[in-house]
């Protein structure tokens, strides 16, 4: 009878370490979930490896120009004859930054801020992102939270998330029906901490 006991115990034991949630750092949370997703992902120490790491993804894509909303991003295009559109019809890809990379579920944040008034589903298909480490959250709610805190004059709108890196993936959910926010996203994070 023993003998029964130890082998049925010894499973539920092996159960209970299995079932055991695994605490991460942000970071490594991060990287986690967004690959799981099928981001792509390029870890940079410095600005000059951003740059580079985009010469990379535009070369390698074959894209001959890119999307841009944002003025200040236009130094890392202009090391090079990549031409800039401002057309956010066309189908090159959109490079931006970002509001937060939320660690909880491996998505990314965005705003009017980057995003102006423009509905997610309207933008290419293709999304170069560049944030910076400390742009790191736990979860949503602390990503709202940073969004209020860094512009507490003027809150932006049109706060929206892509959650799914893989364009190919049907997703049924009604209530997404017409609303996708599935990119084919790169992410170039820059060491800031």
């Amino acid at each position: 009878m023993n003998f029964f006991k130890k082998i049925f115990n010894k499973s539920t034991e092996d159960k209970e370490i299995q079932k055991q949630e695994v605490s991460l750092p942000l970071d490594d949370l991060f990287v986690h979930n967004f690959l799981e997703k099928g981001g792509k992902f390029l870890y940079c120490l410095k600005e000059d490896e951003v740059y580079n790491n985009l010469m990379k993804i535009l070369s390698e894509n074959n894209w001959k120009e890119v999307f841009l909303l944002d003025i200040n991003l236009q130094a890392l295009i202009n090391r090079n004859n990549v031409k800039i559109t401002q057309n956010f019809q066309s189908k090159a890809p959109f490079f931006t930054t970002c509001e937060h990379l939320i660690a909880g579920d491996g998505s990314i944040m965005f705003s009017s801020n980057q995003l102006k008034s423009i509905k997610l589903a309207e933008f290419s298909e293709n999304f170069i992102v560049f944030a910076k480490t400390s742009q790191l959250v736990k979860d949503t709610s602390e990503g709202l939270t940073g969004i209020k805190i860094h512009n507490k004059k003027d809150i932006p709108t049109n706060i929206t998330s892509v959650k799914n890196y893989t364009t190919l993936k049907n997703d049924d959910i009604f209530s997404n029906y017409g609303y996708s926010n599935s990119k084919n996203l790169y992410l170039l994070l820059l060491e800031d901490l």
